[in-house]
Order: structure tokens, then C-alpha cells, then sequence
């Protein structure tokens, strides 16, 4: 009889679930390509707003017609429990996803995805998850992130999404660069800056014509907010794109949190939310 120990087959039924978790991920890639270029939703994906039954007060005043305006929500502090609330506020919401997953490839070379896998080790094999991150916004001093975990990919993104839409924040633009002076929102009124675990970021006022000198998947929140001209500083383990995110979405949230004398709202040219071209 043979002493030395052999390795166990995985069985078939363990193989094929594996081989369809491939081409499932495979499909998703695709469809997120798509996405990103077109940058709507498949129609498969668009929910009928005719078809939507509130559950909340705010979202029966939005049906109703009570309230057409997304700044009316924002001015008296009412809080967005269903996404289908800014579809009809915000009909030319823009969605992206944010590069957090890893990189492809021997050794991490490639690009990165945007989905980051992690998988849990059971007695009945490996049980893959998938997690992602989505901004939302007009481009016109709205923006909201959102995180979202499911078993798939299609899932996963869908939820970041819907949470990016239940996180909305209204920011306050300007120019407050001693260089520009233009009174013009294409810029930050003042500094601010955000921490999240060893991540800090910094973003200053910069004059017109600059662009966005911060890393890429902060240009995206960046760009949908509407901010055109920024200087920026990090400091910290910033290859930890989940950290880096949080951190320049809680700078951004610092622009609300500071009282502003009316001197200088109309000396920097601040507006609050969007504006009307």
C-alpha cells in the first residue's frame, strides 16, 4: 500500500461553480465597460419612476409634486431614505464607479478595477465577495459616495450606487485664490481637509486654467461636484484608495461646516448648491 498522502481533486461540482463565478465576473466587466463609457445604466437597470410607491413622508411630498426642488430638501435638513427621491429631483444625475479593487496581473502590474475581491476559506470551498464604491452627482455642487458589498458583482454595484444617491451633500464653490480673484465657483472658497485612518488630504483654492492637481479617483469626486481648479497635498498610505476617498469626501463636507461673513460670500464669489446658467 503507498505510505505518502495524495492531494485531494477539488469535485466537479466545485469546479463548474468556480468556472461560472469566471465567466459571470467576465459579463460584469463588460457591462461596467460599457457603463463607463456611455455613462448611463443598461435599461434592464432603469426602474420605472411611474411604478414607485413611497414608503416615506419626504418621498410622498416628492410624488405628489409638494416638493420639485433637491435645495428645499437640503435648506430644512430632511433626510433621503429612498433613492428614487433623486431620480426625480435630480433627473441628469451622473454616475462613475471609483478604482479601489486591485490590479490584474503577476505581481499587481495592470490597472486597477473597480471592484475589490475578498473571499472567505469554508469546509465547502472559497466564498467570494465583492465590493466597490460609486459617486453620484450633477456637476453642479452636489455630489454623494456610496459603498456597497454583495455575493456578485451586479448587485454590488447597484447598492453602492442606490447609497451614493441616500448620501447626497451640498458644497459650497468660490474663488479663493489671491492669484485669480475672478469671483467665479471653479474653485474652493478656502482650504480644508479630511482624515481617514493615515490618510490625510489637503485641498486649497487654485486660479483658473490649474485643473484638478489631486489624485485620479478624487478628480472624479471633484468633477462631479463641479470644482474645476484645486491644489491638493496627501500625506499617508494613499494606495489605500477606499481611505483616500473617505478622506477627501470629509473635506469636502468641512466647506458646510464653516460660518462665512457676508463681506467675504460676495468678495470670493461663494455660491451654496447649484447654479443656474
Amino acid at each position: 500500500m503507498p505510505t505518502g498522502r495524495t492531494r485531494d481533486k477539488l469535485p466537479e461540482k466545485e469546479e463548474t461553480k468556480q468556472e461560472a463565478l469566471q465567466e459571470q465576473e467576465e459579463i460584469d466587466e463588460k457591462e461596467i465597460i460599457a457603463v463607463e463609457e456611455t455613462g448611463e445604466l443598461p435599461k434592464t437597470q432603469k426602474d420605472d419612476i411611474n411604478l414607485w410607491q413611497p414608503k416615506t413622508e419626504l418621498g410622498r411630498m416628492v410624488k405628489l409634486g409638494e416638493i420639485t426642488d433637491i435645495n428645499d430638501v437640503f435648506e430644512k435638513s430632511m433626510a433621503i431614505k429612498e433613492a428614487k427621491i433623486v431620480d426625480m429631483l435630480i433627473p441628469n444625475i451622473e454616475t462613475d464607479l471609483l478604482m479601489i479593487g486591485q490590479s490584474k496581473g503577476k505581481f499587481g502590474g495592470g490597472q486597477r478595477r473597480v471592484f475589490k475581491q475578498t473571499q472567505k476559506k469554508t469546509n465547502e470551498g472559497n466564498k467570494p465577495k465583492f465590493a466597490t464604491y460609486a459617486v453620484v452627482g450633477n456637476r453642479n455642487g452636489i455630489v454623494g459616495i456610496g459603498y456597497g458589498k454583495a455575493k456578485e458583482t451586479v448587485p454590488a454595484r447597484e447598492k453602492a450606487i442606490r447609497n451614493a444617491k441616500l448620501n447626497l451633500i451640498r458644497i459650497k464653490r468660490g474663488c479663493g485664490s489671491w492669484q485669480c480673484g475672478c469671483r467665479t465657483p471653479h474653485s474652493i472658497p478656502f482650504a480644508v481637509s479630511g482624515r481617514c485612518g493615515s490618510v490625510r488630504i489637503k485641498l486649497m483654492p487654485a486660479p483658473k486654467g490649474t485643473g484638478l492637481r489631486v489624485e485620479k479617483e478624487c478628480q472624479k469626486i471633484l468633477k462631479m461636484v463641479g470644482v474645476k481648479d484645486v491644489w491638493s497635498r496627501t500625506e499617508g498610505k494613499t494606495t489605500s484608495k477606499i481611505n483616500l476617498v473617505k478622506a477627501c469626501f470629509l473635506a469636502l463636507q468641512k466647506l458646510n461646516q464653516t460660518k462665512i461673513p457676508t463681506a467675504q460670500i460676495e468678495k470670493l464669489g461663494i455660491v451654496d448648491g447649484a447654479v443656474n446658467e
